[in-house]
């Protein structure tokens, strides 16, 4: 049986590969190609369109979150595989091969999903508030055995002002540890995503950040070559440099379109009222609309925003197969420099205290201002610092770091790329199955073939289970 190695590598281009040689070896070996990718060009909606080999319109996965309009809330980062719909490409092998292992150490969706081995990010949240590093794992007696070894998942190096390339060295070396027993073993690898976002694709510290990744995966590398094991090398997007913000949602209020709420931690986006908001989600954004009577005069605003190159409509997100029920009546796509803010309160002394902390589940819409400390804050280390002093005597702490300024951010993704070079990338370690360019729909198909299932007989075994 085939055993194959699946590196999920965010942000890898053409481009970053020239500075990363174990990772060239493994094109050298085989053969690399241009990936296609889907709107929005973000790592849920691509892993999903990966492993199903279905459109987001299928799977129902439009980004990294979205509005749940029979819950009233917006929802980022959920982490249940149901959320996911299609049949996973270890379920298809499964039917000509039961009993065919897989491991998933940190793709997206992995908990509850019909994978044998599942690793994934899970802080513990106590009841007072505080919030600790942790993962989930399936099964839950590997938890022990991996933080006894590699320590507590790092969470705070996975995201936020301190990421940095522990959080991916400790996927690596839990990686390590299930690959000898499985058949395919999924392994998502973030650190290019931190310094790209902060300092541009083009940066020293982008080249820096490859260079060390690249070593980081060195050992992991060196395993699968030892075990005979086929490595797949790809990922969901690269990263852009951008240089202009824009504030959908501040635009929306401003119409009278946009509602908020006011409690003690500040204002609040009101879903249940407002006829128009927007969920921000890097380069792409879905806006919900209560009223289709109001759908042209909306369209009209936002196509006029400085900064939105598209606004689809149903047929417009039909054409990228993005017509979902989930996805936002209309749609926006940034211009190639520009990229969503979330922000919705027009006076920074209103903003709600989560905006100034890294608090992915409560905002609503992506925040990369989370990467950086507020620079304009000349105190602001020495009160994380406080911050981390009350937390380890176990009372509760408020870690406010976050800019409300989005300049900083320097890079961002999420539209479709305008140059491959720039774009994703796939590297397979075997001649098996070469070409020039990859679709995200047929990663799923390359996969079955080089754990030896034949994608005619899977085609075969489906007409049939259609009658």
């Amino acid at each position: 049986m085939n055993r194959v190695l699946v590196l999920d590598v965010v942000g890898l281009t053409p481009t970053l590969l020239e500075h990363m040689p174990r990772l060239r070896q493994v094109a050298a070996s085989g053969w690399q190609a241009e990936l296609g990718t889907v709107l929005p060009a973000v790592t849920c909606s691509a892993q999903s369109t990966f492993l199903t080999g279905l459109m987001p319109s299928e799977h129902g996965v439009v980004g990294n979150g979205w509005y749940f309009r029979d819950l009233g809330e917006v929802l980022l980062w959920r982490q249940h595989n149901a959320l996911v719909g299609g049949e996973k490409v270890w379920e298809t092998i499964r039917r000509e091969r039961p009993g065919y292992r897989v491991a998933n150490v940190c793709w997206w969706y992995a908990m509850g999903s019909s994978t044998d081995t599942t690793v994934t990010p899970r802080p513990v949240y106590h009841a007072d508030g505080r919030k600790d590093p942790d993962c989930w794992t399936w099964p839950p007696s590997l938890h022990d055995e991996l933080v006894a070894e590699l320590g507590p998942f790092p969470l705070f190096t996975y995201w936020g002002p301190t990421a940095s390339i522990a959080s991916s060295r400790w996927i690596v070396e839990a990686a390590r540890r299930v690959l000898p027993d499985h058949d395919m073993t999924l392994v998502y690898v973030p650190h290019l995503d931190y310094d790209l976002q902060r300092f541009g694709p083009d940066s020293p510290q982008a080249v820096a950040a490859a260079r060390e990744v690249d070593a980081t995966m060195a050992p992991l590398l060196d395993d699968a070559r030892a075990s005979g094991t086929t490595v797949v090398a790809l990922s969901e997007y690269g990263i852009t440099r951008v240089s202009r913000p824009v504030d959908v949602n501040r635009a929306l209020r401003r119409a009278g379109l946009l509602h908020v709420h006011t409690n003690a931690t500040g204002e609040l986006l009101d879903p249940w009222t407002s006829r128009a908001f927007a969920v921000a989600d890097h380069q792409v954004a879905h806006v919900y609309v209560r009223d289709p009577a109001d759908l042209p005069a909306v369209h009209e605003l936002l196509a006029a925003l400085p900064g939105v190159a598209e606004v689809l409509d149903l047929e417009g997100r039909r054409a990228y197969g993005l017509d979902h029920e989930r996805a936002g009546d209309l749609v926006l796509v940034a211009e190639p420099d520009a990229w969503f803010t979330y922000y919705y309160w027009l006076d920074d002394d209103l903003a709600p205290d989560f905006a100034r902390q890294v608090e992915i589940h409560k905002k609503p819409g992506y925040d990369p201002a989370e990467l950086f400390m507020d620079p304009a804050d000349r105190w602001v280390r020495l009160r994380a610092a406080s911050a981390l002093v009350r937390k380890k005597a176990g009372l509760r702490y408020v870690m406010k770091v976050v800019p409300l300024d989005p300049s900083p951010v320097r890079g961002s993704h999420g539209r479709l790329p305008d140059d491959p070079a720039d774009g994703p990338v796939l590297l397979c370690s075997v001649p098996d199955g070469a070409r020039d360019r990859v679709a995200a729909t047929q990663v799923r198909d390359l996969l079955l073939e080089l754990a030896g299932v034949p994608t005619t007989t899977v085609a075969a075994a489906d007409d049939v289970a259609a009658g």
